[in-house]
C-alpha cells in the first residue's frame, strides 16, 4: 500500500513516518519533562563539536555564536562532505569519538538505533511546534531521536522560457521538451553508480515500490521491487537508454551545468538545485513528476535532521542547543535559506510559504512515499542503483533477468 503525504499539510499522518517504531508523537513525548530544562538554566558550559555540511555551516554557525554568547559553552562547528558523514559516524561513535551533535537523514535512523549511535532527545513541549511528519521521522519505538529541520523531494523543475507546463505522463512530457529543441529533451542524473532515489518516482508508476507499506503508512521487510512490475521498469530504463533519453555520463553535475545553461526544459531533481539555476538566471517552476508506467509516480519523501551521539559527554548541553537554538524560527528560516528545503518548524514553514517554490515542492510531495528508514534498507542501496546503471549502459543486455537478479540478491542480504 502507498500512502501519499502532503508537506505541507500532516494532520492524520502521524504514522506514516514512524517507519520503524510505531510510535505516535504522544508516545514519544512519554516520560519528557513538561519543559526542556536547558545547560543555561543549570549552569551547564563547556564544549560541544558539531558536524556539517557546507550548505548548513552559515546558519549552524551563527546559532553557534548565539549559544556560545549566553552559554559561555565552546560550540566548534567541523564541517564534512555530507557523502562521508555516516559512515564516519557509524564508525567513530563506537570508539568514544566523532562529534555531539551530527548533521543527517532521517533514514539513517534505524541503522543508528540499531547499532546503539544516538541518543533520544526530549522535547518537552517544543514538539507540538514541528511538523508531525517531520518528528515521526526520527522516531523509533516511541522515542525521538533527532531534530528535524527540512523536509525535501524531487520533483520537475522546468525552465519556463522553454516549456509552458509539465505534462501528467512521461511520453508527454519527453514530447514536449523534444519540440523545445534543446540538447537535451530531459534530464535526470545517473551516473556510473545509478542514482535509485532519483529515479524512484518512475519505478513507483510502474507499481514497483521498495518495500511494501503496512495500512498505517510504516514499512514492513517484504520487497516490493520485484515480480513483474519491477521488470517491466527494468525493461522502460533499457529503452528509454536505447532511445538516448537516460545515460549513466550524465551525473549530478553535468545535468545541473546543462539546465543551467538552458539546454533542457526539464530536469528531475530537489530544491538544492534551485540556487545554481536561479544564480545562472533561469526562471523555474516545479511541479509534479509525471507517470512512466501508468500509475501514481511517488518520490522518496525525507526529513533532515540533527542526531546527539549516544557516548556524548554533553547531552544534555547538545539537547539544549538544539531544541532552544536550532529549533528556532530564525534558525530554521537560515537553514531553509542555505538549501530551499520547506522548513520542519511550523512557524518558519509559514514564513517561507509564500515562495512558489516551496509551493511547488510541497505540491510535488502530494503523491510522495516515506524513505523507509527501517534497517533493512541498508541492504538495497548497494545493489540497487548500480543495477539501474548497469541496465542504462548496457553491461546487463536482458533488463529483466537483471533485475531478478538483483532482488535475488537483496532478498539473501536480508536473509543473512
Amino acid at each position: 500500500m502507498r500512502r501519499g503525504i502532503s508537506i505541507l499539510t500532516a494532520a492524520g499522518l502521524a504514522m506514516t513516518l514512524a517507519a520503524c517504531g510505531g510510535g505516535s508523537s504522544d508516545d514519544s513525548t512519554s516520560g519528557a519533562a513538561e519543559e526542556t530544562t536547558t545547560a543555561s538554566e543549570t549552569g551547564a558550559s563547556g564544549s560541544l563539536t558539531i558536524w556539517v555540511d557546507d550548505n548548513r555551516e552559515v546558519a549552524v554557525t551563527d546559532a553557534a555564536k548565539a549559544y556560545e554568547d549566553a552559554t559561555g559553552t565552546t560550540v566548534d562547528v567541523v564541517v564534512k562532505d555530507f557523502a562521508n558523514i555516516r559512515a564516519d559516524f557509524s564508525a567513530q561513535v563506537p570508539t568514544g569519538e566523532g562529534p555531539d551533535i551530527t548533521v543527517g537523514a532521517h533514514d539513517w535512523l534505524g541503522g543508528f538505533v540499531k547499532d546503539g549511535l544516538v541518543a533520544p532527545i526530549e522535547f518537552g513541549d517544543a514538539l507540538a511546534d514541528f511538523n508531525t511528519v517531520s518528528t515521526d521521522a526520527f522516531t523509533y519505538d516511541g522515542q525521538v531521536y533527532g531534530l528535524p529541520y527540512a523536509i525535501e523531494n524531487v520533483a520537475v523543475i522546468r525552465n519556463t522560457a522553454l516549456a509552458d507546463s509539465t505534462p501528467a505522463t512521461f511520453d508527454e512530457m519527453l514530447a514536449k521538451g523534444k519540440a523545445a529543441g534543446t540538447k537535451y529533451p530531459f534530464l535526470i542524473q545517473v551516473g556510473d553508480e545509478g542514482d535509485a532515489y532519483t529515479m524512484y518516482a518512475f519505478q513507483t508508476s510502474f507499481g514497483a515500490p521498495v518495500f511494501v507499506q503496512n495500512d498505517d503508512g510504516s514499512y514492513s521487510s517484504e520487497l516490493g521491487l520485484g515480480g513483474e512490475n519491477g521488470n517491466n521498469f527494468a525493461q522502460w530504463l533499457q529503452d528509454q537508454a536505447t532511445a538516448g533519453v537516460l545515460d549513466t555520463n550524465i551525473t549530478y553535475d553535468v545535468a545541473v551545468d546543462a539546465f543551467s545553461k538552458g539546454e533542457s526544459p526539464y530536469i528531475v531533481g530537489g530544491p538544492w538545485m534551485i540556487s545554481a539555476f536561479t544564480d545562472a538566471g533561469i526562471d523555474v517552476a516545479v511541479d509534479p513528476i509525471p507517470s512512466a508506467g501508468g500509475e501514481t509516480a511517488s518520490p522518496f519523501v525525507g526529513v533532515q535532521g540533527f542526531y546527539v551521539n549516544a557516548n556524548s559527554q554533553n547531552q544534555l548541553t547538545a539537547t539544549d542547543f538544539l531544541v532552544n537554538y536550532l529549533g528556532t524560527e530564525d534558525s530554521q528560516v537560515a537553514l531553509y535559506e542555505a538549501g530551499d528545503r520547506v522548513p520542519a518548524l511550523n512557524a518558519a514553514a509559514d514564513a517561507v510559504s509564500d515562495d512558489p517554490i516551496v509551493a511547488g515542492f510541497a505540491a510535488a510531495a502530494e503523491n510522495a512515499v516515506p524513505m523507509p528508514s527501517i534497517p533493512e534498507m541498508d541492504s538495497v542501496w548497494s545493489f540497487w542503483g548500480v543495477t539501474e546503471a548497469n541496465i542504462i549502459n548496457g553491461t546487463a543486455t536482458d533488463a529483466p533477468a537483471a533485475w531478478t537478479e538483483m532482488v535475488s540478491n537483496i532478498q539473501a542480504e536480508l536473509d543473512k
